[in-house]
């Protein structure tokens, strides 16, 4: 394995070319204009989320000029770097950041001052789009760059959103239910009415400490106050329970989208080739960090392929089965005890299990849980970052030095933005999806049954009924809402997979997906600002 010795010379002076400002500056500066410092910051060895985000985008864009100025040339080479390098700093930092504190009064009677955050990213896609979480360590800086990641995965995938984040500074183990309601609603009438808020303007998600409960009282509180005139105001929030304007298989489309986008390079034999592991997802052992929402989908699509889950970790016990576990009899414990302690489909274990060996990991958890302290001791072949900025870059500099194949976050978070989108979609369009072709498929089907046994009928001069297939007669009414989900998630992830999986190649890359993938999210930003133009410049 390679040492964190190693890596203050050759790897990281590596590191340092890749990000290095470019050397021509008659182009005017751009987002350059801090790139060394921030590369510095980027690969410490505890870097802020802000730091992690900057020095992938310095480490791409080199590469998306290149690429850009072949297709988009507005005159000269010259003025097309200039509107090339411009854009880019224009992406680079955010548009809007907004911090609000108001006052709630406690059960107990005490007055408590709450502080929050929204940071919309980049307005090249309206309206922006991104989660609220509650924590108590968030931060402006943070909100920020999670808000960048969102805008990156959107345009890698193709939704029309711009990037966006909330946070609220805050345990929510701390507060009541009411109390919890309080704060969220009147969250939400601040952000309304300070334009912050709208089915077109800027819509929010769940998020870290965040779920359906939340999104409810976020559409209602919308509906009754600023929103009371807008006929589309339960698009202001994705996320919802399915009586307010929710959408069917919402909870398993984060765990099918990061399955999908695992498995388009599972079964690429030149990516397999190169961290030497056998095609296809089956007969993979496989470590996930994180037992909620998305590390039970996960578990579920990777079981159900063929591949085998040896290990779970969560924050307050790890279990281990080398035979592997069984994700359905896992959740029926979980839902029974609250914990997956006590399993007895596995064992307890204090070992860390993200140094067992295993082919694939899967941090589902937290920010930075594989930092360069513990990717020394990694030995699987490939990780997909499930959690947001799961490795530092520092992290992930040794994981491609030792042949680890890394599929990023903006890839494999792909799934709930594209559910996030379809509930949208469904909220402005007024009508779930399937419901005005139910019946005129139904009896199209019908028809074309009592076709066929006609014309047999009358070629043989005989009886013969044709009586359609259990599985035909489930689909004869044609996709319902889920099957509508399902359908388009599939295409958006697998073709957004391979896209970049034929990127990657192109550039000659190798194992480096995330450059990749940052290449292609900027490129189409930039593509949107080429063709809109600015206002007012």
């Amino acid at each position: 394995m390679l040492c964190l010795r190693s890596l203050t010379n050759p790897l990281r002076q590596a590191c340092f070319k890749s990000t290095a400002a470019p050397q021509s500056v008659s182009y005017g500066v751009g987002w350059a204009a801090n790139v060394e410092e921030e590369t510095k910051r980027g690969l410490s060895e505890d870097p802020s989320l802000n730091d992690i985000v900057n020095y992938y985008f310095n480490k791409a864009a080199p590469l998306c000029e290149e690429e850009t100025v072949k297709t988009l040339r507005t005159g000269t080479y010259e003025q097309s770097m200039k509107m090339i390098r411009g854009t880019l700093g224009v992406v680079k930092p955010c548009n809007d950041i907004l911090t609000i504190s108001f006052p709630i009064r406690r059960e107990s009677g005490a007055i408590e001052t709450v502080t929050g955050f929204r940071s919309q990213h980049s307005h090249h896609r309206t309206p922006t789009k991104g989660g609220l979480r509650f924590s108590k360590s968030v931060t402006v800086e943070d909100i920020n760059s999670l808000a960048k990641i969102n805008s990156f995965t959107s345009a890698l995938i193709d939704v029309p959103f711009g990037g966006a984040k909330a946070g609220i500074k805050l345990n929510p183990n701390d507060y009541s239910e009411r109390e919890l309601e309080k704060i969220v609603r009147r969250f939400t009438v601040e952000l309304a009415k300070r334009g912050f808020m709208g089915p077109g303007i800027d819509v929010l998600g769940p998020d870290l400490g965040t779920g359906e409960q939340e999104m409810n009282w976020i559409a209602d509180t919308y509906r009754n106050t600023v929103g009371s005139n807008d006929l589309n105001a339960a698009a202001c929030v994705t996320g919802k329970s399915q009586m307010m304007g929710g959408i069917h298989a919402r909870e398993s489309t984060p765990g099918k989208g990061l399955f999908l986008a695992a498995e388009t390079f599972l079964n690429d034999a030149d990516f397999m080739k190169k961290i030497r592991m056998i095609p296809g997802p089956f007969g993979k052992k496989i470590i996930v960090q994180g037992f909620g929402n998305l590390g039970l989908h996960v578990c579920r699509y990777f079981h159900r392929a063929g591949a085998s889950i040896i290990g779970v970790m969560e924050k307050d016990c790890s279990i281990y089965n080398a035979d592997g576990i069984d994700p359905k009899l896992l959740e029926d414990h979980v839902i029974a005890t609250g914990s997956i302690g006590g399993f007895s489909g596995a064992e307890s274990t204090d070992r860390n299990l993200l140094h067992e060996p295993c082919d694939i990991l899967i941090p589902c958890a937290i920010e930075k849980a594989i930092n360069h302290e513990t990717a020394r001791n990694v030995k699987a072949k490939m990780i997909v970052e499930g959690a947001n900025c799961a490795l530092t870059p520092l992290a992930y500099e040794m994981l491609l030095e030792n042949s680890v194949l890394v599929i990023p976050d903006i890839l494999a978070n792909a799934g709930s933005v594209t559910s996030s989108y379809f509930e949208w979609l469904k909220n402005m369009r007024h009508v779930s999806f399937g419901r005005l072709t139910f019946k005129y498929t139904k009896e199209a089907n019908e028809h074309l049954l009592n076709s066929v046994q006609t014309s047999i009928e009358s070629l043989f001069d005989t009886d013969c009924p044709i009586v359609p297939t259990p599985e035909f007669e489930t689909s004869m009414s044609g996709a319902s809402e889920k099957d509508f989900v399902n359908s388009g998630l599939y295409y958006t992830v697998l073709g957004t997979s391979e896209t970049l999986r034929d990127v990657t190649k192109k550039l000659d890359l190798g194992l480096d997906v995330r450059t990749a993938s940052y290449v292609l999210a900027l490129r189409k930003i930039m593509t949107t600002y080429s063709a809109a133009g600015y206002t007012f410049t």
